[in-house]
């Protein structure tokens, strides 16, 4: 029974970031050109994956939200490298969470945990980047048109049989017609956004998702916060925090709350470090969007990538910590949520019913093919 009631309260606290995070996919989509995405975080060098971290750095989506938001993005034409840098980047900070933890972890951790944040996005994402260096040609070729550079793709029915002898555009094929496509209103590709976000993202993620918020909510009933207190200080709660962030669903501002309470119980300010950077980026919900999206070999770049720079970031601060006489001072305070209880309520009550919808269309079109 306790185990239900967690996983319910995980969902209504999830709802409204996941459906925020629906949303930005969905905009981004219909507002940003496939051409100026594929320019800018579409490479695989070293700035499009910085642009990448930078874009996701400040924005306030949680480890549920920002999952259909770097989907869009990665649908949008961006490269496995810079997708990776967004999606650990965004849940790992944001301005609310930086705020948070001025107030409840002091100003040395609010600065080095973004600082980190960063480092560890730009780092796993250029480790993907490496397992597949043509991965942007082979997104441009899935994301572009048939016509694109006068070529001939079979599989979008589009041949050089369309064009005629004496070179002029044909009157119906999918490389040129007569008549110009109507540019939509904002109000219309509003909807399309929206459509595209409730529909075809959220079948994709939503599985991963349940899939996580169920993991998180077995380890916030049988494992108790006095179980990671014992690992104290040093390597081994380094590694105990990472083993036990893998499959917690929380975001940054939720982890705060919790750092501060760990580091109330013993635990050093590096290890709380690791939490605070593994915890968000590492659920098995992302992993599995992760293996699925950008492939297994990739998956192993984004955890080498996050868990990497978490450890050596938990050291380094210890030592500076230990050496220089930097302060983390623990404050815990009667905390509220950051939304409202009824809206908390909506949102759930909408994402169920979306979810819902997504499982019975599937299911009706299964048992359609069954019948054809």
């Amino acid at each position: 029974m306790l185990l239900f009631t967690n996983f319910i309260a995980l969902f209504l606290e999830s709802a409204p970031w996941l459906i925020l995070g629906l949303i930005l996919a969905g905009m981004l989509k219909v507002f940003v050109p496939m051409s100026w995405m594929q320019k800018q975080l579409g490479g695989h060098g070293f700035k499009s994956t910085i642009k990448a971290a930078l874009l996701g750095a400040p924005l306030p989506l949680c480890s549920c939200g920002v999952i259909p938001a770097a989907v869009g993005l990665r649908r949008s034409g961006a490269s496995k490298a810079a997708t990776t840098s967004f999606l650990i980047s965004t849940p790992e900070t944001g301005v609310d969470s930086i705020a948070i933890s001025y107030v409840l972890l002091g100003p040395f951790m609010a600065i080095v945990r973004p600082l980190t944040a960063i480092i560890s996005a730009i780092t796993a994402g250029l480790l993907v980047g490496q397992e597949n260096h043509s991965d942007s040609t082979q997104t441009q070729i899935k994301n572009s048109s048939c016509c694109s550079n006068n070529q001939a793709i079979s599989s979008n029915k589009c041949t050089s049989s369309n064009v005629s002898k004496n070179g002029n555009k044909p009157t119906s094929s999918c490389c040129g017609t007569d008549k110009m496509p109507q540019k939509k209103t904002i109000t219309t590709r509003i909807s399309d956004g929206l459509h595209f976000a409730a529909t075809d993202l959220l079948k994709d993620t939503s599985g991963w998702l349940l899939i996580g918020l169920f993991f998180a909510a077995l380890v916030q009933t049988y494992v108790p916060i006095d179980f990671l207190a014992k690992w104290g200080d040093g390597i081994l709660a380094m590694l105990a925090m990472v083993i036990i962030s893998i499959p917690m669903y929380i975001c940054a501002t939720a982890s705060t709350p919790i750092a501060a309470g760990l580091l109330l119980a013993g635990i050093s300010p590096g290890a709380v470090l690791v939490f605070m950077l593994a915890g968000p980026a590492t659920n098995i919900a992302t992993l599995g969007v992760v293996s699925s999206e950008l492939g297994k070999r990739a998956l192993w770049g984004y955890l080498a990538g996050v868990i990497g720079v978490a450890l050596l970031s938990g050291i380094i601060v210890n030592y500076l910590v230990a050496t220089c006489g930097f302060v983390v001072t623990p404050q815990i305070g009667a905390e509220s949520s950051l939304l409202p209880k009824w809206m908390i309520n909506i949102a759930g009550i909408i994402l169920a019913i979306l979810m819902g919808k997504v499982l019975f269309d599937m299911l009706r079109v299964k048992s359609l093919r069954k019948i054809v």
